[in-house]
């Protein structure tokens, strides 16, 4: 995880609407005017409009430094593939930027994998681990469940205690694949093998449907590896 990444930073329920937006703004087919009137719409106060802006400015409008051209590519691949989800590119920048809202996607897939489902109160149990048992540290965790709520991965039952996995999303787009495959490495910070991309929890709610080895073997920001006669792993060509 990059040090100059915000140590929680997502802390406010982000429709994905409002993120597809702010997307459009980044990839040219939109402006801020477009964004704005949609959180006007929804009648935010000057605070909460301040910090919801704040995330989408993060996300996609003023990415950090290191995450410019990774978010200009991602912009890319939305305006030249209409076909590929607006989601699996929202979750990508999201888990890049924002090692909270990884954090927090990591455990629901981790959680949720044997039987679909998870309680949140221990997904909040996990996160108070690592991040403190405080206030803020809740109602942020749940600002990121809601928001992944809303991006369709998580279905939030029994009044939010419950939390069940939503069919995934099917990305079919070698350029798209390749891009969140790099998100999860740059949430990670470090090298995965290639049989476990596809169940890596911290994008739990895609299904990879290309050749990984192949993918990662056509992408200039990916290094595939071999350790051993049958092990091969990928990292960041850039860390390497």
């Amino acid at each position: 995880m990059n040090s100059t990444a915000p140590q929680i930073g997502f802390d406010r329920f982000i429709q994905l609407e409002w993120a597809v937006a702010a997307l459009k703004v980044r990839a040219g087919t939109a402006s801020l005017d477009d964004l704005n009137e949609l959180l006007d719409a929804v009648g935010l106060g000057v605070a909460a409009r301040k910090k919801t802006r704040t995330v989408l400015n993060r996300l996609w409008l003023e990415p950090r430094t290191e995450l410019v051209e990774f978010a200009n590519r991602g912009a890319e691949i939305f305006k030249t593939n209409p076909d590929v989800a607006v989601s699996a590119l929202n979750w990508g920048m999201s888990i890049s930027t924002y090692p909270f809202f990884g954090k927090v996607a990591e455990l629901v897939g981790r959680l949720s994998a044997l039987q679909g489902d998870c309680t949140s109160a221990e997904v909040h149990r996990r996160m108070s681990e690592i991040y403190g048992e405080r206030e803020g540290t809740y109602r942020m965790t749940n600002m990121v469940l809601q928001s992944q709520a809303s991006w369709g991965a998580i279905e939030r039952v029994d009044k939010g205690k419950r939390l069940i996995r939503r069919a995934p999303t099917a990305l079919d787009n070698e350029l798209a694949v390749a891009w969140l495959v790099e998100a999860a490495l740059r949430y990670t910070g470090k090298s995965v093998s290639v049989p476990s991309l596809q169940s890596m929890a911290v994008i739990y709610p895609f299904v990879l449907n290309q050749p990984l080895a192949y993918v990662v073997s056509n992408s200039p920001k990916l290094e595939l590896r071999s350790e051993g006669s049958s092990n091969q792993f990928v990292a960041l060509r850039e860390t390497i």
